[in-house]
């Protein structure tokens, strides 16, 4: 019970030192179904070409037929740098963040990080930038490299 204590604190900690923050106002709205997740937070640790993320994810998951399934990192002209598959549903941890590396980038790479639901695809609600210099919300075409998205690796299924 301790060590999920410490894990919920120091998640919340990363929210709250987190390189970028959301601007709820500037969020593609335009989704009758909300059913689109939203990247909330960024923060990054480690040392050139051996980064960790720490992503925080807004979604509304209703469990196996509707989540968050992965968050990316991906070049300027869509090219896939990393995946974090996320293996199950979170619909009573919201928003939740999620840790991943090692990632191999430069530190002044400038880089995309977006959210994908497993019902509705890629969110158009990413946040840009770079490890100098930090990530900012984002607004990415509503096509722009949907072919990762049967790029490997991919979700296996769904535990709820």
């Amino acid at each position: 019970m301790l060590k999920m204590n410490i894990i919920f604190f120091l998640q919340i900690f990363l929210i709250s030192c987190s390189s970028s923050t959301i601007d709820e106002a500037n969020l593609n709205t335009s989704n009758p179904n909300n059913d689109i997740a939203k990247i909330v937070s960024v923060s990054t640790t480690g040392n050139e070409n051996n980064y960790n993320f720490s992503v925080g994810i807004s979604s509304p998951d209703k469990g196996c037929n509707q989540y968050a399934n992965w968050w990316e990192v991906i070049t300027e002209d869509g090219t896939l740098i990393y995946r974090r598959i996320l293996g199950h549903s979170h619909v009573n941890e919201q928003p939740f963040v999620r840790s991943g590396g090692k990632v191999n980038i430069k530190k002044d790479q400038v880089i995309i990080i977006r959210v994908h639901m497993n019902n509705s695809g890629y969110s158009v609600n990413t946040f840009k930038g770079s490890i100098n210099n930090g990530f900012s919300v984002f607004e990415t075409a509503t096509n722009f490299a949907n072919n990762l998205a049967s790029q490997n690796p991919l979700p296996t299924g769904c535990a709820f």
